[in-house]
Parts: structure tokens; C-alpha cells; sequence
């Protein structure tokens, strides 16, 4: 279980996240939801360690992530894979080899800077990729891909860490709607499949709602809603949201079906 207690984070004078007590059950699937500037991109990143806190600490399966260092940290950030909204590939490099990236923290630190990857290791990527049915570009280069075959790639890469969890911060925020679906079809069957937990920033209340759970709703750095989504109603939605309500309880994508298959995922 992921425990967060007590969590702040001050930038100068700026407090981005304010005393934030939150529980996610192992095997969850939950959206984080809010305006832009709430907070939710900060918090993902103190939970991966990417920024310290200020106050609070952090705890998965009662282990203090707060307290890690060297190559304790590196193991929790290995264990809490992230994915982000701008992909983070290398886009020189080909498919198999942005996959493999994610096996650093299994090999050694001459064998990563040599790319001497094992063949189980090549394995293991060659079957991410093929779990969202684009092991058939593995030899592209990462940059001739479509932003939807971008993220997939990021996600496969996040898969082969073999973590606890998953943390996405607005993975779809530059996708079109049918890429859209087809990442967060893809989040869904690993946290469904995999039974792995997935926090996911997410700006379109329908889509939260479709996907998650659960919904923790945020402003001003505070959670100001936790609950299932179907408790998320109109006025609460107005009151989080206020003016951008309207465009976030747009329909933004089909709904997804939770008996699609692992090829039927990523068509």
C-alpha cells in the first residue's frame, strides 16, 4: 500500500502541494484530477522522488521512500516507474533499445553503457512490446513514430521495469481521441492483467470517470475530493474545475471495453 502523510512542497514562496494524507490500496487504479497548476504533476513526482518534500513522508508497503538514498532510491524509482506527457524517449534510438532503457537498474553499469543487453533481457522488451502489438517496430528509430506509438513505447518501457507501480502524468494531454483511448486501454489492461497499481493525471473528468476507480480531486495543492466517480457530480465537478467544467465533462473518448484483448488494446 501507498501511504503519503502529511505531504508539502514549497517552490521559494509558492507551496504547490499542501499537507496532502492519502492511502492507495495495492492493485488500485486511480485519477487524479484538477486544473492545471493543482498540484498534480508535483505530487507524482514526489511520490517517484523526482522532487523532494518539504513536510511529510511517503511509505510503500511500510518502507519510509522519503528516507532512501543511493541505491535504495534508484531501486524505489526502478519500482515506481513513471511515465510522462512528452514521452521521454531517445528518438535516435530505435525502439527495442528506448524498451531496454528501462532494464537499467537490472544490469550492470558497464553492460547499460555498452547496450550489451542480455538475450532474456531483449526478451522481456520484444514481450512489452508485443502486449501492445507494436513488437513490429522495434528496429524503427523512436522519432519516425506517431505520438500514440510514442507513448505506447514509454509505457512498454515503464512495463519491462517490472514495478510496483505505475505513476502517468497526463500521458494523453497531446494525443487525439483515438490515441487517447488506445493509451488508456493500455493503462487499464496493466493494472487489470498485471493487478499493478496506476495513479494517472488526468485533465478530462469523462475520461477519469470511464477509466478510474477512483477519483482524488485537487486545488490549490489541497485534495478537495476522494472518492468513487460516479460520487463526482456536476456541482462538485463545478466547484473543483470552476470556469474549464464545461471542456473537462466533454466526452473526449469512447468508453473503454474490459474485455479487450492484449492485441485488440493497441489496434
Amino acid at each position: 500500500m501507498l501511504v503519503i502523510e502529511g505531504l508539502s512542497r514549497r517552490f521559494g514562496d509558492k507551496t504547490a502541494v499542501r499537507d496532502i494524507n492519502l492511502s492507495v490500496p495495492n492493485g488500485s487504479f486511480v485519477g487524479v484530477i484538477g486544473r492545471s497548476g493543482a498540484g498534480k504533476s508535483t505530487l507524482l513526482r514526489m511520490i517517484n522522488r523526482l522532487n523532494d518534500p518539504s513536510e511529510g513522508r511517503i511509505l510503500f508497503d511500510g518502507a519510509d521512500v522519503t528516507a532512501l538514498k543511493g541505491k535504495g532510491l534508484r531501486d524505489w524509482r526502478a519500482s515506481c516507474a513513471m511515465i510522462f506527457q512528452q514521452f521521454n524517449l531517445v528518438g535516435r534510438l530505435d525502439v527495442l533499445t528506448n524498451v531496454l532503457m528501462g532494464r537499467l537498474n537490472h544490469v550492470s553499469t558497464l553492460n547499460a553503457t555498452l547496450r550489451l543487453w542480455s538475450a532474456a533481457d531483449k526478451a522481456i522488451a520484444l514481450s512489452a512490446l508485443e502486449q501492445f502489438d507494436i513488437a513490429n517496430l522495434a528496429a524503427q528509430r523512436a522519432d519516425q513514430l506517431s505520438g500514440g506509438q510514442q507513448q505506447r513505447v514509454a509505457i512498454a518501457r515503464a512495463l519491462v521495469q517490472e514495478p510496483s507501480l505505475i505513476l502517468a502524468d497526463e500521458p494523453i494531454a497531446s494525443l487525439d481521441p483515438r490515441n487517447t483511448k488506445i493509451v488508456m486501454d493500455a493503462l487499464q489492461r496493466i493494472n487489470k492483467h498485471f493487478g499493478l497499481t496506476v495513479i494517472v493525471n488526468l485533465h478530462s473528468l469523462e475520461i477519469a470517470r470511464d477509466y478510474c476507480d477512483r477519483l482524488v480531486g485537487m486545488a490549490q495543492g489541497r485534495v478537495v475530493f476522494d472518492d468513487a466517480p460516479e460520487a463526482l457530480t456536476a456541482d462538485k465537478a463545478r466547484d473543483l474545475y470552476g470556469l474549464e467544467a464545461n471542456d473537462v465533462m466533454a466526452p473526449s473518448a469512447p468508453k473503454p471495453d474490459e474485455n479487450l484483448s492484449a492485441a485488440a488494446v493497441a489496434a
